[in-house]
């Protein structure tokens, strides 16, 4: 194992009926005029958006609003917030929705505290300071409900990009399963397999003796299988809904990767898909990681050997990937990128939104350069 620091302050409220603290915590944890920054028009159907502008009254918490959070969150939205936040003396945001408003505000806070453009952040530049965020998370998916990450998209150069500070992580997120329930089965489905993908990237490491992460990933993992049938079968079951939620957290707080190499390949090849033809984050993933797998596993079959044995209850490391493979096929992800509207042509765009070439590797538990990268897409088509 090797040396690692880990800290993760978030509060959690988790339960039922928790959305209505919302205002009490943004008080407890200093915000006095708040940005409520939210995805369409779902919150307001719910009663979602009525229930938290009642808890942020009853507190005495002011607030300006910005929805359109969308899907694979852009650019263009993040300078809009950075403005508003500007223009009404913001010193707090509140996220009300998935990844997208979670990644979105995060963006955003970055950029309401620094003189210059915030896509420096997405360019390398590390974050130091924004302002505080809350979540109250209506989707089981990206985890960036406990990490201090966010990605987002510049439509201009179509470049999907992330970046990270400890600054950026929530100060508390409230979790409620009920909200979860609501959900379309793709957008659950998509969800799980991003959960499922955020261990793997840390599950698959060439780092020696870490049983205990190790054992904690296969049993997100384990989770996961288990609850998303079940999820699938009966949207308003609660323990389902609620083990979800929580794995998805524990998924992307890097608990699961502390003390290890990780590799984040799997990823930073879903970007594209998602830049490029707007595909959901999850189901990019769904295509693009089994195809990473048919061809690292190869040259290092080692972890994958393991991952068949103690996920999936099987021998060999093609056995493991195709019950993988099952899996997702049951649930419903896609399995090509073809069916995002991709072809073959595409595939030297995608190559180089990765940013790889023959001088300069990427992943870690085999590294790959840009032929590496190309064939991965071509066992993705």
């Amino acid at each position: 194992m090797l040396n690692f620091s880990f800290c993760s302050p978030t509060y959690f409220e988790f339960g039922k009926g928790t959305e209505s603290t919302a205002g009490a915590l943004v008080k407890r944890f200093g915000g006095t005029k708040i940005l409520l920054h939210y995805g369409g028009g779902s919150i307001k159907k719910s009663g979602l958006y009525d229930r938290v502008v009642a808890s942020l009254k009853e507190s005495g918490v002011a607030f300006a609003e910005l929805g359109g959070a969308q899907p694979n969150p852009v650019s263009s939205l993040v300078y809009e917030g950075i403005e508003l936040c500007r223009k009404e003396n913001v010193d707090f945001i509140l996220a009300v929705g998935g990844g997208s408003a979670i990644d979105s505000a995060k963006a955003i806070a970055a950029g309401a505290v620094y003189d210059g453009d915030f896509w420096d952040f997405f360019s390398g530049k590390g974050v130091e300071k924004a302002l505080p965020v809350g979540v109250i998370l209506t989707i089981a998916a990206a985890g960036s409900e406990g990490s201090p990450n966010s990605v987002i998209t510049n439509e201009k150069t179509n470049e999907k990009r992330g970046c990270g500070g400890e600054c950026l992580r929530p100060v508390f997120s409230i979790l409620n399963p009920e909200l979860t329930q609501t959900l379309p089965a793709y957008q659950t489905a998509a969800g799980s397999t991003d959960i499922i993908v955020h261990v793997l990237e840390r599950y698959f490491s060439n780092t020696k003796e870490v049983e205990i992460t190790d054992r904690i990933c296969e049993a997100v993992l384990k989770t996961i299988i288990y609850e998303t049938p079940r999820a699938l079968e009966n949207p308003d079951n609660y323990e389902a809904r609620a083990n979800i939620l929580w794995a998805g957290m524990i998924a992307h707080n890097n608990l699961c990767g502390v003390g290890r190499e990780q590799d984040w390949a799997s990823h930073g090849m879903a970007h594209g898909p998602s830049a490029f033809f707007d595909a959901t984050h999850g189901a990019a993933l769904a295509v693009v990681c089994p195809a990473w797998m048919k061809l690292v596993s190869k040259a290092n079959p080692f972890k994958f050997e393991q991952f068949a044995e103690r996920v999936w209850d099987t021998k060999g490391a093609d056995a493991g990937i195709a019950a993988f493979e099952k899996f997702l096929k049951a649930i419903g992800m896609p399995s090509s990128l073809k069916e995002f509207g991709a072809a073959e042509a595409d595939i030297p765009k995608l190559v180089k939104h990765v940013g790889v070439g023959d001088d300069k590797t990427f992943g870690s538990y085999v590294k790959l350069n840009a032929s590496d990268v190309t064939e991965i897409y071509k066992l993705a088509m």
